[in-house]
């Protein structure tokens, strides 16, 4: 209805226009102080950790910063050094900030695009809880218990993709929200953006996409089949794009769930089956034990019951979204691919806990949607009181050893670290510019790091044909200053061949871990007879 001249100048009208305006920029206010808070928040878990040197304690965090490393510095650099199996948008995030020595060989170069992740994520989470929920507290309560969660503050800071793709994950429940709200195709573009960059950072990110397009398909009141082929179209250009990058280096699209470095392969050679292959039953055991693990006892139970409060605030349809990574993980540990071990169960060791993180979003925002359902008066004392009782686990024990992700990287990554310190100490005392070393690109690559011997100087089985001549023909081909190998392996059994060449080498340093292999240490000692 029309608004007349005079009634716009009455002061009833301009009184109602100031009130509203609070609440406009209310709007704006709100995720701005949650970004900022979490910003900080991130910088000092960041600082934290770096501080006390622990950002490449993680075995993966060295290899992801590595894979990153190598696209550059290398002696076949570019695109095939992303690998097979990894997912590429952590290295190319990584990759300009890798050129810099000091942020690579601290890790600091991976903190940054996880930090950032983690930042949009949570403050996606709150705006996602906000606007279903229809409450700034319930916002602010996701947030908060996602954020305060100190296996996520400690992956966050890391080389690693677990704060990545739970940052897009939050943001596409954003934008399925927002299009819920608004039928915008602006919306489900954003929302296929954010789960291009899930499905090219983790797998769990492609078992997501044919379910948000059925979403997309079924929410959409106009233009059905267009709005669910954008962002069908959108969100599968990462997948379509590692399949080809797999059939173009290796000659098999699915190379990276089959090949010779693909979770199953590994497993197959790891020893075959563990705990929950086969059985239903016992891998939801297995999964639900890591998502307990890394959320803290209050929090999963807060969390599983307010999955109840959501439904009755009719946000059913993200509990489904939220809780498909659980459902990916019980159904890989059901395969065969990827084994959970947690202390508490059988084997008494860690492996894949960090898993469990994949559930964090669904616990908080049950809390959220606990705070939505309470009267308008008592949300703020609920909202402090939920989120204190959520991160009492972590208060009441406070030491980083009950944090299971910390504790995994600790414990796995013990005798990696002894020898790596003793044979990089050796390497920087005698290694000379200009010498080359022939390596394998496993857990030895991080010696070099830690010496600053570049890449490039090195063969290893990065580099395609290099690397098979000296392994097959070591007589024939093998000519680098120095070779380190880990006793027993394809390059230590490759220096029996050696003696006989036109080189000669001798082991010069034997580094000895109880409980490892042998690193072994040969330098070239003769030049080539006539």
């Amino acid at each position: 209805m029309a608004v007349s001249k005079s009634s716009k100048n009455s002061p009833s009208f301009k009184k109602r226009q100031n009130a509203a305006a609070p609440k406009a920029s209310l709007g704006l206010l709100a995720p701005l102080i949650v970004f900022v808070a979490l910003a900080v928040l991130s910088c000092a878990a960041v600082v934290f950790f770096h501080t006390r040197g622990y950002l490449l304690w993680d075995n993966d965090a060295q290899a992801h910063i590595n894979t990153a490393r190598r696209l550059l510095d290398s002696l076949t650099p570019g695109v095939e050094q992303l690998g097979t199996t990894w997912l590429p948008l952590p290295h190319l995030m990584m990759m300009p900030l890798v050129r810099n020595d000091f942020l690579w060989r601290t890790g600091l170069a991976g903190s940054i695009p996880s930090a950032v992740f983690f930042v949009l994520g949570c403050t996606a989470l709150f705006a996602a809880a906000r606007r279903l929920l229809g409450s700034v507290e319930a916002g602010v309560v996701a947030a908060a218990l996602l954020a305060l969660n100190p296996n996520l503050l400690y992956m966050q800071t890391l080389a690693m993709t677990e704060a990545i793709y739970i940052g897009a994950f939050c943001g596409l429940l954003y934008f399925m929200v927002l299009f819920i709200q608004t039928q915008s195709l602006g919306a489900a573009v954003g929302a296929a953006f954010c789960s291009l960059a899930g499905s090219m950072t983790r797998y769990d990110g492609w078992f997501l996409i044919p379910f948000a397009t059925l979403f997309f398909l079924i929410a959409a009141k106009e233009r059905r089949w267009l709005t669910a082929f954008v962002f069908g179209a959108i969100a599968s250009l990462g997948c379509l794009y590692w399949m080809g990058h797999n059939y173009y280096f290796y000659g098999d699209a699915l190379y990276f769930y089959r090949g010779e470095w693909s979770a199953k392969a590994i497993q197959a050679r790891s020893g075959g089956t563990y705990p929950g292959h086969g059985d239903w039953a016992l891998a939801f055991v297995y999964y639900r034990s890591a998502a307990l693990a890394c959320a803290g006892t209050t929090l999963y139970w807060m969390g599983i019951a307010g999955v109840l409060a959501a439904i009755a605030k009719r946000a059913w349809w993200a509990v489904l979204l939220l809780v498909l990574p659980g459902v990916f993980y019980t159904m890989n540990i059901h395969s065969g691919d990827s084994p959970i071990f947690l202390p508490q169960l059988w084997y008494g060791s860690y492996y894949n806990t960090r898993y469990g993180l994949g559930m964090l979003p669904m616990f908080a925002f049950g809390c959220a949607a606990i705070v939505a359902l309470l009267p308008q008066g008592a949300r703020k004392i609920a909202a402090l009181a939920i989120v204190m009782i959520g991160i009492v686990p972590w208060l009441a024990y406070p030491k980083m050893e009950n944090w299971v992700c910390f504790k995994e990287s600790q414990v796995n990554s013990e005798k990696r670290r002894a020898w790596s310190e003793g044979a990089a100490a050796y390497l920087k005392a005698n290694y000379h510019p200009g010498d080359t070393i022939l390596t394998s690109f496993s857990d030895l690559v991080n010696i070099y790091r830690e010496a600053g011997i570049p890449f490039r100087a090195t063969v290893n089985e990065c580099n395609g044909l290099m690397w098979e001549a000296r392994l097959r023909k070591p007589e024939l081909f093998l000519q680098e200053n120095w070779v380190v190998a880990i006793s027993g392996d394809a390059v230590s059994q490759a220096m029996a061949k050696a003696h006989f060449g036109r080189y000669r080498y001798r082991c010069v340093k034997m580094v000895e871990v109880r409980g490892a292999p042998p690193i072994e240490i040969f330098r070239r000692f003769e030049k080539p007879t006539s």
